[in-house]
């Protein structure tokens, strides 16, 4: 359905929230020993439970429990410290049980928040109603046979938390602000990749539409398995025209399942909408509650780390740092770890972050690697800018020759950064007579230029320190060169 009929765009406010599925990137299933790597052969990482088998009975993953509770302390929930599981009832080719084992009334999380900042700077809080643990179905391919469907059962009985949110959304914004918030969540926390093209995270999305000023829900659409955070602002946009339009024609919204296409940018009906009782909810008579003891809760929540947000703001007090660099070291776990050991032999932690997310990033886009894959440690590094920072070395040198020579060390032996610098005649030599050859010769070669200097000239005074630069091989401290340059100048 086209949506540029002329709508009153202002008449009508969006009502959203999602629906988040979160694989969970434990070694082994959520009920069996079977692996829950990705990228296997279809069916090779399957077994009497994931195939639901006579006699199969499942066995709770500790991990994934654990890893729930994490999620759940990252986003203010309430914890709770017994919960069950249970059978929702319906049949797909991929869920060979016929039912699939989630928490219904009793989840392991409720009543938590996350708050999200919008590109004007505004803070949105929005209401998490619940985290419930569950197994994720197999995978149907329609595209490998004329004839046939074919199924791949390694997904089946993989662990998922799905983070359900409150009605709290107003704009296809707000939903992808929250989405990158919960995918840098999930990996910070080590609880997912978050790969939305593998399907670690997938988003089904409940939209409806209400006047502006009313307090009554509209009837929702459940847009299912958006893959992608853009995916989700294109559907949300085109559903709240979509409804705007049935609405401003004399229509009713009927509650239903679309799809999306992502092609068009467009929706379609799958489905009329499933009710609770349609699963025909009941506890798993083959799995006890879970109890999670107090003594294990406050384990796990001591061995939380700082969350991005308190990092971020830790280290702009602290190091007065801006908030985007602040924000890149925060949200990069490896890169975290590594400011934190370098702030250990830096002596100016100021200079460490403008390396970080400067010339080191540079370098490190350059030869397409990580921070973790980066052979100069944490130490090394620190040692560098201390010599930067001193003096006794330039960046231009430092960027150009010494880390390329750490680079290349082999790791048999612990390297001495200042040594090496040494060994390869790279650090500044303060010898000032020679420094005052070369500033008369390039003086005496730029008559002109020197001429016009003392006429009022005084942006060619960058060209001098350049050239002496040239001639001391980089081993000069500019500042002292220019001071020499003026001087003869007068």
């Amino acid at each position: 359905m086209s949506t540029k009929t002329a709508v009153s765009a202002s008449a009508y406010e969006l009502v959203s929230g999602l629906e988040i599925h979160v694989q969970l990137n434990t070694k082994s299933k959520i009920f069996s020993a079977d692996s829950a790597a990705f990228g296997a052969k279809p069916n090779e990482h399957i077994s009497a439970v994931s195939l639901a088998l006579p006699g199969a009975l499942p066995k709770l993953n500790k991990e994934v429990v654990a890893k729930a509770v994490r999620m759940g302390l990252a986003l203010n929930c309430t914890i709770n410290q017994v919960n069950y599981f249970d059978r929702k009832n319906y049949f797909y080719a991929d869920l060979p049980k016929g039912y699939q084992i989630t928490q219904d009334n009793k989840p392991i999380c409720q009543n938590g928040f996350l708050n999200v900042t919008l590109s004007n700077g505004e803070e949105k809080r929005i209401g998490i109603n619940r985290i419930h643990l569950e197994e994720d179905a197999g995978k149907s391919l329609h595209d490998q046979d004329d004839l046939y469907s074919y199924v791949d059962l390694n997904r089946a009985g993989v662990p998922l938390i799905e983070i359900v949110t409150e009605p709290d959304i107003r704009s296809s914004e707000e939903a992808s602000a929250l989405l990158t918030e919960m995918r840098k969540l999930v990996r910070f926390l080590d609880v997912s990749d978050g790969n939305m093209e593998e399907g670690s995270l997938r988003c089904d999305a409940n939209i409806s539409i209400r006047k502006k000023g009313t307090l009554e829900y509209g009837t929702r659409c459940e847009v299912k398995n958006l893959n992608s955070i853009r995916n989700v602002r294109r559907a949300m946009d085109f559903e709240f025209g979509r409804q705007q339009e049935v609405l401003e024609n004399g229509g009713k919204i009927v509650q239903s399942t679309l799809n999306f296409d992502a092609e068009q940018g467009t929706t379609s009906p799958m489905r009329s909408k499933e009710e609770a009782n349609d699963y025909r909810y009941f506890p798993d008579p083959d799995l006890a509650p879970v109890h999670i003891s107090d003594e294990w809760l406050a384990q796990l929540k001591f061995d939380m780390p700082a969350l991005p947000a308190e990092i971020c703001k830790q280290l702009v007090h602290d190091y007065d740092v801006n908030v985007a660099d602040a924000t890149l070291i925060a949200e990069d776990h490896d890169l975290l770890a590594f400011f934190t050991a370098a702030l250990l032999n830096v002596n100016n932690p100021k200079s460490l972050v403008n390396w970080l997310t400067g010339a080191v990033r540079a370098l490190l886009n350059e030869r397409n690697i990580t921070i973790a894959e980066f052979k100069v440690s944490p130490g090394q590094l620190a040692d560098v800018i201390n010599l930067v920072d001193d003096k006794m070395l330039t960046q231009q040198i430092a960027l150009q020759q010494l880390l390329p020579a750490l680079l290349s060390q082999k790791d048999t032996e612990p390297v001495d950064v200042q040594q090496l610098a040494a060994d390869l005649n790279l650090l500044i030599v303060d010898n000032g007579d020679e420094l005052v050859k070369f500033v008369e010769e390039v003086l005496s070669r730029y008559e002109q230029q020197a001429l016009a200097y003392k006429k009022g000239k005084k942006g060619v005074l960058g060209l001098f320190v350049g050239e002496v630069m040239k001639l001391a091989k980089g081993k000069a401290n500019p500042q002292k060169i220019n001071e020499l340059v003026q001087e003869k100048l007068k």
